[in-house]
């Protein structure tokens, strides 16, 4: 099975690296990676969307298990990482400021489950629910006995929620999407609803020059609504410079 160029151009960067210790501190007079070159720019991995109304065909669907559909809740309308989901306890919400706080990531290592520090520093965040969702977590959360504070909320796997998908996109005739597309739906979501870059990076835990650069083929639309509203300004500008030379 092929790797891909951005795995590959991982493993040249190590090596270089390890080359380059090697030129520095043990006469190596040159670093091979450095003269081979790399394999050429990273690949985007491609990305797919649900538009709202495919959303809300597939979360009718997931209603018949409280777990699957809250879960999915929680990742198409807060952009949230998958790891980010499982790792959520109670004490992560504050249903007063309508508000989850997103400090750690869970991943299952040889069989056991591991809580860690989310992707990046940049990750750790807060995020507003609506109003809506902040009600359904709250009962979700009541619905849990005997639940600790900083227990698990979602006690499924990865490998779970990918099952979810399939059942959920299946019943609801929508195409199959993965469970990291739900959080590229919510940012094209915003970006549809005039969100700016910087306040949806803030929101899903990204720089804002990586929301402008990997959604750019979403921005267009809001390019050309910007270029006609400079040109009424402009027709508004001439209007008074007419107005005024009469």
């Amino acid at each position: 099975m092929p790797y891909s160029r951005t795995y590959l151009n991982k493993v040249h960067s190590q090596l270089s690296a390890i080359f380059n210790h090697a030129v520095r501190y043990y006469n190596l007079r040159e670093n091979p990676a450095k003269k081979a070159g790399g394999f050429g720019p990273d690949q985007q991995k491609e990305m797919d969307f649900w538009t709202k109304e495919e959303y809300q065909k597939f979360a009718d669907e997931m209603m018949d298990k409280p777990v699957s559909f809250y879960a999915f809740e929680m990742l198409y309308w807060c952009g949230i990482r998958e790891g980010e989901l499982l790792a959520l306890s109670p004490d992560d919400f504050d249903f007063e400021k309508g508000a989850v706080s997103i400090t750690k990531s869970y991943q299952r290592l040889n069989g056991t489950d591991v809580i860690t520090d989310p992707k990046t520093p940049k990750s750790v965040r807060v995020v507003g629910m609506p109003s809506f969702l902040v009600d359904e977590m709250r009962d979700y959360i009541d619905s849990l006995y005997g639940i600790k504070p900083d227990g698990r909320i979602f006690e499924v796997t990865k490998y779970y929620l990918h099952h979810e998908m399939d059942r959920g996109s299946k019943a609801a005739g929508v195409k199959r999407i993965r469970i990291h597309d739900l959080r590229h739906s919510h940012v094209s979501l915003l970006i549809n609803m005039g969100v700016s870059a910087q306040a949806i990076a803030d929101r899903v835990g990204h720089e804002s020059i990586d929301i402008t650069y990997r959604y750019s083929h979403l921005f267009p639309s809001k390019q050309t609504e910007m270029v006609k509203l400079l040109e009424e300004l402009r027709k508004e500008e001439d209007g008074d410079v007419t107005e005024g030379e009469g």
